[in-house]
This record gives C-alpha cells, sequence and structure tokens, in this order.
C-alpha cells in the first residue's frame, strides 16, 4: 500500500497534492484533444519542483487515473487506475473539479467517416455481474455522490444525442455489411422522429429481419460506469423480447460497446434511485 508520504517520509502538503492534480488535468487536456503528452519529461519537472521521487509521482497520477474512473471520467493513457487513493489526494481533485467544472463535460467530436469498420472493431461481450470490486473508503464515496457519473451522463443531451447517431449509423453500417442493405435502408432513429416516450431510441433489425428496439445508453466514463434507467425503458426490456440497451463508452477517445438483452437482471444490477411522490 502506498502511504500518504514519500520515500522519505514527509507528508504531502495541500499545495503539492493541487499541483500533481493539475498537471494531471493539464495532460488530459492535451491527451483529449489529440496531442501527444511527454510524460517522463512531465515528471522529471514535478519532481524539481516537489523534490519527490519519480515513482511516488507516477502513483499520485495513478490514483487521479482510479477516482476519474469512479466518477466515470476519461483518464490518461498510461496511467492505469491504482487503488488506495488518499483522502487528502481526493480533498485536492475535490477542489480542482469544483473550481474547474468545464472539465466535467466531454464534448466528443465523432468523425462518421470512420464508420466502415464499425462492425467488427466496436463490438465487445458485456462486463461480468460482479459484486468483487471493494467498497471505495468514505472520502472517496462522497467525491462520487457529489459528482455523479450517472447524473451527470443522464441530463447531458448533446453525448445522449451524439451517441445515438453513432448507433444510427453503426447499425446501418452493421446490416450493410451484412449483405442486407434493405434494412439498413430501414434503421430508424425514433427518438429524434418522435420523442423519447417509446422506452427506446431506435428501430434496427438483425440480419434475419427480426426487430431490434435499441435504448442507447452513452458515458464518457469506462465500461462498468453506471447509468440511470427509466421505468418506461425497464418496462419495455420486459414487455419486448426484441428490446436491446446498448452501452456505447469511452465515448470521448475511442468509442467501445456492448449490447444488454433481457432479462436485464442477468448482467446488471439494477437498484432504486427515485420514487414518485402523489397524494392518492
Amino acid at each position: 500500500m502506498v502511504a500518504n508520504s514519500d520515500i522519505d517520509g514527509t507528508d504531502w502538503s495541500d499545495s503539492e497534492q493541487d499541483l500533481i492534480v493539475a498537471e494531471y488535468f493539464d495532460m488530459r487536456r492535451i491527451e483529449l484533444a489529440g496531442g501527444k503528452v511527454n510524460k517522463a519529461e512531465r515528471n522529471r519537472a514535478l519532481q524539481a519542483l516537489t523534490g519527490r521521487k519519480r515513482g511516488s509521482i507516477e502513483y499520485k497520477h495513478m490514483n487521479v487515473s482510479e477516482a476519474l474512473r469512479r466518477i466515470g471520467l476519461p483518464f490518461i493513457d498510461g496511467y492505469k487506475p491504482y487503488r488506495n487513493i488518499q483522502d487528502s489526494l481526493v480533498d485536492a481533485i475535490d477542489r480542482y473539479l469544483s473550481s474547474h467544472p468545464e472539465v466535467m463535460i466531454v464534448e466528443p467530436d465523432i468523425v462518421f467517416a470512420g464508420m466502415a469498420e464499425a462492425s467488427s472493431v466496436f463490438f465487445e461481450p458485456a462486463p461480468v455481474l460482479s459484486s468483487a470490486e471493494p467498497q471505495p473508503r468514505k472520502r472517496m464515496e462522497a467525491l462520487v455522490r457529489k459528482f455523479d457519473p450517472v447524473e451527470r451522463d443522464f441530463r447531458n443531451r448533446k453525448l445522449g444525442i451524439a451517441g445515438e447517431e453513432f448507433v444510427v449509423a453503426f447499425e446501418q453500417r452493421r446490416l450493410h455489411d451484412g449483405g442486407r442493405p434493405d434494412l439498413s435502408k430501414g434503421v430508424r432513429w425514433v427518438a429524434n422522429e418522435e420523442g423519447d416516450g417509446h422506452g427506446y431510441d431506435i428501430e434496427s433489425f438483425s440480419l434475419s429481419g427480426a426487430k431490434r428496439l435499441i435504448e442507447v445508453k452513452t458515458t464518457a466514463g469506462g465500461q462498468t460506469t453506471p447509468f440511470f434507467l427509466t421505468r418506461n425503458e425497464e418496462r419495455v426490456s420486459r414487455e419486448q423480447s426484441d428490446f436491446r440497451i446498448y452501452r456505447l463508452y469511452n465515448f470521448a477517445k475511442q468509442p467501445r460497446l456492448f449490447k444488454l438483452r433481457p432479462p436485464l437482471t442477468d448482467n446488471i444490477i439494477l437498484e432504486t434511485e427515485t420514487w414518485r411522490a402523489g397524494f392518492g
């Protein structure tokens, strides 16, 4: 376990933690924009500023990646999420996010010309339902509640529309490449044409011609970032065997996709999040 101090035993100050976090988010900004970051050079600069060791700085950056993973935000390639994150670093991340709310909104710039290989590149197996992940410390739990990825993705309509548009193109290409251009032309973006009341976003088909009702759930976070499911969507999942959830993740960097089919409880844990309050 990595302690909240460097090899020399000196605790990290708040200013050092703030410096580590700010540097991380600057590197992340460059990477999300498609640029390259010289991590070794950045590490040496931080060593000079803080007097800390290379490995200690890397562990801190890996801790930041773990925090971002838990709150459903893209993290830096090469800094694999590392648990045992200290409360003082969580506080520094909280300070940064609170004063830089713009980093919470990821504006994806999807190039649909790359959809030619979508049918072979993007589909992946769904994650295995598991309760093996250890519970975070209370301070990390509070950070996740404050910057809730489920609520953020749900309210980010621009992200949702971009994800739906992506899946429409994906389905058209999948059917066309599968030898069914007739079905490809029949794919309908129902949510865009008629609104959100159907309990699904897109009408598509299997290669055999069977109907497929698709609800798209998009996130800039990772594969296991949780999401909201409305009462209507859950009802349709029980009543329609052709219902599918397409979970689109890592959307800001390199989109990945897996699908869930009824019964949904075989793959996900459904928990009550809100209640309808009435008077009779």
